[in-house]
Formats: structure tokens, sequence, C-alpha cells
């Protein structure tokens, strides 16, 4: 098969790149600085150190920043970007500009709710937290203990949302319970295919297969569904029903984390939400 030449031109989706692969290339081996304390009259690395790093022939590699040397392949593409000691948003780049498409997954790594995204979630006045693509719950806000329940006061594996949904006597305390458990499943069939494979998200779904028999029939339906807006309905016996609208947001560079905010869908539930968050001194 011909491989085509990577040319300075601007081909299909560069536009938004706003660079070349030849630029990029150029632009990266520059910034890395080399260990050494010999004097250079340029900075960052040669191309012969950049070949050698990722073991292609040096001409090639003069080529590729040239323009001229084909297309790498996937491999090639992971060497080089351990030889420009790129992070995650470069290293997709390179693949963006080479292949015209994103690397091949990682496997799934667990988020970390670093302080600033705590922070961001304590300032909220609404309900909100964070999940994992296999839907763990791993942060939170003390909205969501006055209104949803204090996450913290149980088990660790009791904070799986599919757990929760799933679990006997679920339908007696949500509404539409087949349908949430649907969306919620249809969703998890997704958030699980972006991240990877995983050990965690495997074992979840083995212990959900041999316990819920609603699960194994809603797993063979096979449905996909990203996560959309819904209405979550939960009764207090302090203040009646409140009406939650739910938000997603993927949080970028958080190796999958999603943050749901419920804001209230009427005036009633913003009401009872004060009053909760009264009664908690939040």
């Amino acid at each position: 098969m011909m491989m085509k030449d990577v040319s300075e031109k601007t081909r299909t989706g560069m536009d938004m790149a706003t660079t070349t692969l030849p630029t990029f290339l150029r632009d990266r081996r520059a910034r890395v600085h080399p260990a050494t304390t010999a004097r250079r009259r340029t900075a960052g690395l040669r191309r012969e150190e950049v070949a050698a790093r990722a073991g292609v022939s040096v001409t090639w590699y003069t080529w590729l920043e040239q323009g001229r040397g084909g297309v790498p392949s996937g491999d090639v593409l992971e060497r080089l970007s351990l030889a420009l000691e790129l992070d995650d948003t470069n290293r997709e780049m390179l693949f963006l500009l080479a292949h015209d498409r994103p690397p091949p997954r990682k496997p799934a790594a667990p988020g970390v709710v670093t302080p600033s995204l705590q922070c961001v979630l304590d300032n909220l006045s609404v309900p909100a937290f964070v999940k994992t693509p296999t839907f763990q719950i791993v942060a939170w806000n003390r909205v969501a203990v006055a209104v949803l329940g204090d996450y913290a006061a149980v088990p660790e594996r009791d904070r799986n949302l599919l757990r929760r949904i799933f679990q006997p006597g679920s339908e007696t305390k949500v509404t539409h319970v087949d349908e949430v458990r649907r969306t919620c499943l249809a969703s998890f069939r997704v958030d699980i295919a972006r991240a990877g494979p995983s050990d965690e998200a495997t074992a979840l779904i083995d212990e959900l297969m041999e316990t819920s028999p609603d699960f194994r029939r809603l797993w063979a339906e096979g449905e996909l569904r990203s996560h959309g807006g819904f209405q979550k309905r939960i009764v207090r016996p302090e203040v009646g029903e409140i009406v939650l609208d739910s938000s997603v947001f993927k949080l970028e560079g958080s190796d999958g984390l999603s943050m749901f905010v419920f804001s209230p869908a009427n005036e009633a539930s913003a009401r009872a939400i004060a009053t909760l968050m009264q009664r908690v001194g939040v």
C-alpha cells in the first residue's frame, strides 16, 4: 500500500489544529531540555537525539519534519511521543495531525479529585457530586449531603450508583425506576467504553449479572445513551417531594470523571432544599 506524504498543506481536520505535523514536531523538539550541561546554539533536542530516543533513522525523522516522510505508524507515534516528552494533550494532538484521529485509549486509571475540583463542588449552592466511569461517587458537596444523603456515612462500595439503583427495594424509593435503571445502564456502557477496560468495571458487571435479574434483562438489551438531562424526584419526610433537574459535565483531564449537578425544578423544590440546608447548618 502506498503511503501518503504529510505535507505542510492544510488537509482534513488541520484547520482546527492550526498547525501541521512537521511544524508540531519541530516546535515540540525545541521545547525539550536535553540532559546535558554543554552549551548549545539552539534550544531543545537535535534531530539525531529525537531519532535515537524514538528508535528511527535520522534521515527518516528529518524527512518527517520536512513533510515528506510518509505517515508514521501508531507504534512510531507512541515512541515519538515519549522521545518528545509529550503530555496527554500533546500526544493526542500528535495522533490527530498524523492520523486524523485520537490515539488509542490507555488503560483506565482511577480519577483523582483535586483540591480545586472539591472547591468548585463546595461553592455550588445546589447538590452536586463527582463520579467515575464505573459510576462510583468519589466527591460531593455539603448540599448533596443535606438533600441526597451523607455518602461518607456508608461503606465505599455502597457509593456506587449502579449498585444503589439495582439493589432490592430501590423500586420503592425511585419513581419510574425501570427507566432510571435503563438510562443509567446505557450511559454506563458508553462511559466504560470511553475509559477503556478495567478490572473494576468487569467485577461490577459480573456482580450485578449474578445478583440482579433486572440488570441481566437490561444489559441484554444493549442500549447505548450518553448522559443527558433528566429529572430526579425524591421525597424527604421533612419537606415533601423535591424535583431536581440534572446536568452532567465531563471533567477534562480527569481520567473519565463526570460531575452531576442537580438544580431545583421549581420554587417549592428550591424552598425545600433551603430548609434542609438550614437544618444541617449548611
